[in-house]
């Protein structure tokens, strides 16, 4: 019987691999649970939106600084063992976060911690599965692998987005303060990283590299060699996007449609439910146009179309048009993730692979954390401060795309050559 090539895919990967679609589905629902209220709680506490952005920077910065090192030995240590700390990091933050209010700690432990402000992958997690993704399943598999590990993430982050809003809310309605009703949600944050250490426990020896690796040294900084010249490039690239992409965070998309509009986090957790649901389909799709087209050309003609239509949000006179801006993005936009990591994973050597994801995922959070107190700032400030940050993200996107374009259109992955 003919299956699709999507179906394919799954039923390629071994248990391995459906435990690591797991830990993806857990960690994505809660990084949507919080981020939908993580800037709301924040100015309950007193905080203003530029003190807000500058701990939203800080946070993505720790998380840059505590997984590159994480994601450098992991090979080498072993994979298991440094997811099992991530979940640990994170756990620690959740636990801190909700039960002090005393901002100097909060940001030590958002710097400490694993905290997501966008809903998106943070932490040492994403680079070190990604490396292990391959080993679960085959090359002509691959990218569909890629599509729908992105496809789980985007509706998994969504979920977690409403069920989020939706608890805030409720509660607030049964008489608990803003205030508590967040403190809530961020107890559900820590319990389900207790969740994600329990599942990562029984991950098998079969994700972890087999092979002798070359010792660490200054020539083979950040625990690459022959992938360094390539991975350092893309990496510099990579910054550009995540910078963009960090003035437009999802903590700060959400703080923005309740400054504009006066939205609640119940319906905030709604827009994002659907903006994630289209973001999850665009990434399946995206396997079926990269194996026709290429994963570099997928990347860039599906990328810059969103970029255009972020720049449209905030010109949007009323709530509806700007929210089906927003969705008309996520419906594209997501098409280069899956795309992204199956390219990076296929250009470099099978052995520096957690290295290579963890240098550009460094890039990319760091670069990311730059952003949102540059967008605190903005919002601070009012009137036109409250669309600048959706400007310039989708001007520096399509540069993105563009240097992206020029520099990789002829470097091909071993299914492409």
């Amino acid at each position: 019987m003919l299956q699709l090539p999507e179906i394919q895919a799954l039923t390629s990967l071994s248990a391995d691999g459906r435990l690591l679609f797991a830990t993806r589905m857990v960690r994505l629902f809660a990084y949507g649970f919080l981020a939908i209220v993580l800037g709301l709680y924040l100015a309950a506490l007193g905080m203003n939106d530029t003190q807000i952005g500058l701990v939203l920077s800080l946070t993505l910065l720790g998380d840059a600084l505590i997984s590159l090192p994480i994601t450098i030995v992991a090979d080498r240590i072993g994979r298991r063992r440094m997811l099992m700390i991530g979940a640990v990091l994170m756990i620690f933050a959740g636990v801190v976060f909700a039960l002090t209010r005393n901002i100097t700690l909060l940001t030590v432990a958002a710097i400490i911690g694993t905290i997501s402000p966008s809903g998106n992958e943070v932490g040492p997690f994403l680079a070190i599965e990604q490396a292990a993704l391959p080993q679960t399943t085959t090359d002509k598999q691959r990218t569909q692998v890629f599509a729908w590990y992105s496809l789980i993430g985007s509706l998994m982050t969504g979920l977690g987005s409403l069920v989020g809003g939706l608890l805030a809310q409720n509660l607030q309605a049964g008489g608990r303060t803003p205030l508590e009703s967040y403190q809530v949600v961020i107890i559900g944050y820590a319990l389900l990283g207790g969740v994600l250490l329990l599942l990562f426990t029984r991950l098998s020896s079969a994700v972890e590299i087999s092979q002798p690796i070359p010792s660490l040294t200054l020539q083979s900084l950040f625990g690459l060699n022959r992938s360094r010249r390539i991975v350092y490039r893309l990496s510099l690239l990579f910054m550009i996007d995540a910078f963009a992409g960090g003035l437009v965070v999802q903590s700060l998309v959400a703080l923005w449609f309740n400054r504009r509009f006066g939205v609640d986090s119940a319906v905030i957790g709604a827009i994002y439910l659907g903006a994630n649901l289209f973001a999850g389909l665009s990434a399946l799709a995206a396997a079926r146009v990269a194996a026709r087209y290429g994963l570099v050309n997928t990347m860039v003609f599906t990328h810059v179309p969103s970029n255009v239509l972020l720049i449209l949000v905030p010109l949007m006179p009323t709530l509806p048009l700007a929210v089906l801006m927003l969705l008309a993005r996520f419906s594209i936009s997501q098409m280069d993730v899956p795309t992204r990591q199956s390219y990076t994973v296929a250009v470099v050597d099978p052995e520096e692979r957690s290295a290579a994801n963890g240098v550009t995922s460094l890039a990319r959070t760091t670069a990311s954390a730059l952003s949102p107190s540059v967008t605190g700032a903005l919002f601070n400030a009012g009137g036109i401060g409250l669309s600048v940050p959706f400007f310039v993200a989708g001007g520096l996107k399509l540069l993105y795309d563009f240097l992206l374009y020029r520099s990789f259109k002829a470097v091909k992955p071993p299914e492409e050559q």
